[in-house]
């Protein structure tokens, strides 16, 4: 049965240059897996910094995600070069086609799909139609804490916890607003738990944790479940 990795894009180009040995490093995890993956990739900082600039420059929040979403989608790009040889050759738009495509292929990739909608819910979505029963969540962020570590060194990181727990932190924390988003935005959170989605949060570049996390096993981030 397919996982579907949300890949941040913190890690692919978090400084303003692509990181070439992390991707080859998680192209190696990727196929070292066994497993057929969805992988959907977000905007990180250059997605961040064009919509406020567009945001900016025109004042409408539509246009600014229109910008966010192609950032998405550059990064979705490079994921196919990555995956060359194995990888459907197409960034998807379309989740139906996206998990058709899965059966034919060890891997499909997308970016953002539409303004106004995380790479967070696209990843959720992409999980429901290919009938994952995992999503793994591989950003900068290495779990699930009560409160911001940033600002907070007493923060406590969950090592486990249910869709209820995590939704009612998103919603307390996920105003929909530039700089106030929550690890894993609300909507997803809801989809997550309307379908049972077993949720995995690794933090970092640490690509044994992810594959730990890619086999539903113990890590060193957070689980979300069920139970």
């Amino acid at each position: 049965m397919a996982v579907v990795i949300s890949l941040g894009g913190s890690l692919i180009n978090g400084t303003g240059s692509i990181d070439h040995a992390f991707l080859k490093e998680f192209k190696e995890m990727a196929l070292k897996s066994g497993e057929e993956l969805g992988i959907v990739t977000g905007g990180g900082k250059v997605a961040r910094e064009y919509a406020s600039a567009a945001r900016e420059f025109c004042g409408n929040n539509f246009v600014a995600d229109e910008a966010a979403v192609a950032a998405t989608r550059l990064n979705a790009q490079l994921m196919l070069a990555l995956f060359r040889d194995v990888a459907h050759p197409k960034v998807f738009r379309d989740f139906g086609k996206a998990a058709a495509a899965l059966g034919g292929h060890k891997i499909v990739v997308m970016g953002g799909t539409i303004p106004g909608i995380t790479t967070d819910t696209d990843s959720v979505l992409l999980a429901e139609a290919v009938g994952a029963k995992r999503l793994v969540n591989l950003s900068n962020v290495d779990g699930i804490y009560d409160s911001d570590p940033k600002t907070n060194p007493s923060a406590k990181k969950f090592d486990k916890m249910t869709h209820e727990q995590l939704l009612e932190m998103a919603q307390k924390f996920d105003q929909r607003a530039p700089g106030t988003n929550f690890v894993f935005d609300m909507v997803a959170c809801k989809l997550a738990k309307r379908s049972g989605i077993e949720l995995h949060f690794v933090g970092g570049k640490n690509l044994k944790d992810l594959e730990k996390a890619v086999k539903g096993k113990r890590h060193a981030g957070t689980i979300v479940s069920i139970e």
